[in-house]
Order: C-alpha cells, then structure tokens, then sequence
C-alpha cells in the first residue's frame, strides 16, 4: 500500500462517523451536479471516491432500477458510514483505489467525483484510469458543494495560481487524460466541472 493511499485513509477514517453531520445541508447540491451528468434511465454510473455515499441517492434516482451505480472508495470507515446510512440499497459500494478500478475498460457511461480530485496522489494518472472505465462519450463530473474560494477560506488557507482546479490547470491536466472540459462552474456555492471521455 503507497504511502498516499495510506494518507488518504488516515485522513477519512478518523472523519467517517461524523462526516455526515458535519455537512448535513450538502443533500440538494449533490442532486443538481448529479441532474448535470445527463444521465439516462439504464445507464451505468460510478461514484468514485463516493465517502459515505452521499450522491448514490441522486444517481440511482437518475439511471432508474435497471441502471448500475457503483461507489468506490478506499476508506473502510466511509463505506461503512454509507451502509449505516443505508445508501447500499442505492448501488454496490466496492472497496477500490481509483488508481486501479476492478471495472472493465469502456464497461460506464458516468463517472460523479465529489471532493476527490484534491485527494489523487497522481491526478494525471488517476483521471486516465477514470476515462479508461468509461465509454467514449461518456461523461465526468468533478463536483465539490462549495466553490474554490469558499473552501480555502473554510481550510484557512489562500488560493495560489498552481491550484489544480483553477480552470486552465484544470482544464489542461483533463486533456492529458483523456477527457475534454465542456463546462466549469466555480461560485460560492459549488464547484462543478464536467467532462466527456475523447473518443
């Protein structure tokens, strides 16, 4: 196990019990970044880094009873939050690395990723393997409930030119992985890129 991953877990695992409590408002932005993957009744979707499975509500209401909806995370702790939350009935939660998906290539239509690009130890590499998993032409979303500057004031921290998610950084590293940026929203309120895998 990388040194990352292992960080990575440390990190949601001592938050997981509470993690729900902490941000109990988030419900209606997760459904509307989800309303915005365009996703169909049938189709096939991942949660990726899905946390306690906030969104899995939003995307089994989207793709309907005959689609499939995954959520992967690494962290035990957040997948066991999401059981006793009861979002299992919502889709099949999967002990994963996004770094190493146990999916076929082009086997999605969707992929959702709330708060999990600042948390990818190789962002280039691990948006290539999202993309390896879905289908040309599907779709990604990069979702966080509050916007860039929002959060770094909440972190205590400053926005600087290199942060990935700044548009042009963003925009540029979802190139070198496959996808194409078709939209980008950064307010107060939400962050929400959305992407579709090159064909």
């Amino acid at each position: 196990m990388s040194d990352d991953r292992t960080h990575v877990q440390e990190f949601f695992t001592a938050r997981a019990a509470d993690w729900d409590s902490r941000f109990p408002d988030d419900g209606p932005a997760y459904a509307a970044a989800v309303a915005e993957l365009g996703l169909r009744e049938g189709d096939r979707v991942l949660d990726a880094g899905c946390g306690t499975g906030r969104a899995l509500p939003a995307l089994r209401t989207a793709v309907g009873a005959s689609g499939v909806v995954l959520g992967a995370d690494v962290t035990p702790a957040m997948l066991k939050a999401a059981v006793r939350a009861g979002r299992d009935r919502d889709g099949r939660l999967l002990l994963a690395d996004v770094a190493a998906l146990p999916l076929h290539s082009e086997s999605l239509d969707a992929v959702f990723a709330a708060g999990l690009i600042a948390h990818l130890p190789r962002p280039s590499e691990n948006l290539r393997e999202l993309a390896r998993v879905v289908r040309p032409g599907g779709t990604l979303a990069l979702f966080h409930p509050i916007g860039r500057a929002a959060l770094a004031a909440r972190q205590g921290r400053r926005i600087t030119p290199d942060d990935l998610r700044a548009e042009p950084n963003l925009r540029r590293l979802l190139a070198g992985s496959g996808w194409t940026m078709t939209s980008y929203v950064d307010e107060d309120d939400r962050f929400l890129a959305l992407a579709v895998r090159e064909r």
